[in-house]
């Protein structure tokens, strides 16, 4: 697996999980600091760090076979990170993904091809990956609350595809927050911050109970 840093409560103990995912050109470390917008006593934070600070090497908009065989080696490590937790003993709906830019990307394609009801996924500025064409076969993620938030005029991510991204999610079972931002700022909302917080508080909530 590749490099990767824990902060928060060690799994054993938490009551719940969060994966944070880092952009392009950025690393485990820089996002970890995302956690400390979030106090919840029962968390155990995890966060990847990508080779040479790229998931894949293309841009998400690409056809998907273009970004392999990184993409599937980014999603394993997602997987491995999910499995751990699992193994630990918690249930998948105590378990919550955060991407912001290609991290976004990553964490919204990790939980359409890995279906089952998550605490949540939090999409900040990205997408599903591949052309809107990409096929999507019929999955069901049971209700998983999905942020998909974006600038309405980000130069790195098109809010068309952002939508597009939406009806898939929507159409896949979950139940889907689409925010618009006005102007280009590639970056992270408030409003994101007070949706995910509300989310992580509910799973974060003291020491889990042997």
């Amino acid at each position: 697996m590749k490099s990767t840093l824990h902060s928060g409560r060690p799994l054993a103990e938490a009551r719940g999980a969060v994966i944070l995912l880092h952009g392009r050109g950025s690393s485990g470390q820089d996002i970890m600091g995302l956690g400390t917008a979030f106090p919840a006593d029962g968390i155990a934070w995890f966060a990847p760090s990508a080779a040479r600070g790229t998931w894949y090497p293309h841009r998400f908009l690409r056809p998907v076979e273009e970004n392999e065989p990184w993409l599937g080696e980014a999603l394993s490590t997602v997987d491995q990170l999910v499995e751990e937790a699992l193994q630990a003993g918690l249930p998948s709906e105590r378990i919550g993904l955060i991407g912001f830019s290609q991290g976004a990307c990553l964490a919204l394609e990790y939980a359409y091809r890995h279906p089952r009801r998550l605490a949540f996924v939090g999409g900040l500025s990205g997408g599903l990956i591949g052309p809107m064409e990409t096929a999507r076969p019929p999955v069901d993620l049971l209700k998983t609350p999905v942020l998909l938030g974006c600038a309405e005029t980000d130069a790195h991510v098109p809010f068309a595809h952002v939508e597009h991204s939406a009806r898939v999610l929507k159409e896949s079972g979950a139940d889907v927050t689409l925010q618009k931002y006005p102007g280009t700022a590639h970056t992270v909302f408030p409003d994101e911050l007070e949706w995910l917080g509300q989310r992580i508080r509910r799973i974060g909530g003291g020491i889990r109970d042997e």
